[in-house]
């Protein structure tokens, strides 16, 4: 082993790694083959919290915003971004039921193109018929772009209806892919911009925000595009006839970004045991009349003080999760029955 190296030992799986001083502790893992809890990747999350028993790791763009102060003083650490500055020993939670899937890198071509909302695109990709793509409800794939870049979307559809993959993209500006399916390019110049047609190279299903079976009652809470897991799960159930009372959070900042309102309103209207509170940060006069005002974690806790009876399922900005993550607990909410999945829309990056 090179000076350059460390080994980490993860406990309770008695699996010894070798790590790269500037490699994370998460990806080397996974790389193994352990299928650790994470989701984000960028430290905002907290979903790969892990004990450090022994050692020392470093994090080189500071601490993550993910951890906090008691919890790193309880020996918590965020593996995601951790280095190894020393031999380490690990306890780490580990997550079966998901490794039922195999990540497959296919090509996908683009059989469709909608604008949902001003700055979201809904994106319809085929896959080669002998190539189906088998993932649970909530999950992503990474779009894979050249130079080792690539873009993570969550997939919209449900797994009984993969025939067309759904994805749900957001502009973001310097985004190496999204401007290619919003900017001129796309429209003046196909060779450089991306339409129907266009052939996709695609990574998948990742990430542990998955849809767990049950038949108590269940709250999702959406903030902006993290809609389009959720949209996945509420197919799931209410197309595969699945007994739950599920109430729908969906926070905003205005009534446009409420992309598919109408549709889950639909549904609402089909399934009584389906609830829908859409939510405006920044609402109008006149879109305040008819939406509740203020924040979607907010509004999901003042109607519900008491969580001891629910799992809840949520998908959006960090600052969303890091919320319901520090009142959950405080509201009744058992632990580890808050699923959610956390993301920055920020230009091309590595998996997230």
């Amino acid at each position: 082993m090179s000076q350059d190296e460390h080994t980490v030992r993860i406990e309770p799986q008695r699996r010894i790694l070798r790590v790269a001083a500037t490699q994370p502790v998460l990806e080397a893992a996974l790389a193994a083959g352990l299928n650790l809890p994470h989701s984000c990747k960028s430290g905002h999350c907290g979903s790969c919290r892990a004990r450090l028993r022994s050692g020392q790791i470093s994090y080189p763009n500071g601490v993550p915003l993910g951890i906090t102060a008691e919890e790193q003083a309880a020996g918590h650490i965020l593996l995601c971004q951790a280095r190894a500055q020393s031999d380490l020993e690990v306890e780490a939670r580990f997550i079966a039921g998901v490794g039922e899937v195999e990540i497959k890198t296919l090509p996908a071509r683009i059989a469709g193109l909608a604008p949902l909302a001003p700055d979201v695109m809904q994106v319809l990709l085929r896959l080669p018929t002998v190539e189906p793509l088998r993932f649970r409800a909530g999950q992503y794939l990474d779009v894979l772009l050249p130079d080792g870049r690539r873009r993570s979307f969550s997939i919209a559809s449900p797994p009984h209806d993969n025939e067309l993959i759904e994805l749900h993209v957001r502009r973001v500006a310097g985004g190496g892919f999204s401007e290619r399916l919003f900017g001129p390019a796309a429209a003046a110049a196909p060779a450089d911009g991306l339409s129907l047609g266009s052939l996709l190279r695609i990574e998948g299903p990742v990430g542990q925000f998955v849809y767990r079976d049950g038949t108590g009652a269940a709250l999702m809470v959406a903030g902006g595009t993290g809609f389009a897991p959720l949209k996945s799960m509420l197919r799931h159930v209410l197309e595969n006839g699945v007994p739950r009372d599920i109430h729908l959070y969906w926070g905003a900042r205005h009534t446009q970004d409420l992309y598919e309102e109408a549709r889950v309103l639909e549904w609402v209207r089909q399934h009584p045991r389906l609830r829908f509170t859409a939510v405006l940060s920044e609402a109008t006069v006149a879109e305040a009349a008819h939406h509740r005002v203020g924040f979607v974690h907010d509004a999901l806790l003042a109607d519900y003080p008491d969580l001891s009876a629910f799992e809840v399922y949520a998908a959006g900005p960090p600052a969303m999760i890091e919320a319901l993550r520090a009142t959950g607990p405080r509201h009744g909410l058992p632990a580890g029955r808050l699923y959610f999945d956390s993301f920055d829309y920020a230009p091309d990056s590595g998996r997230r």
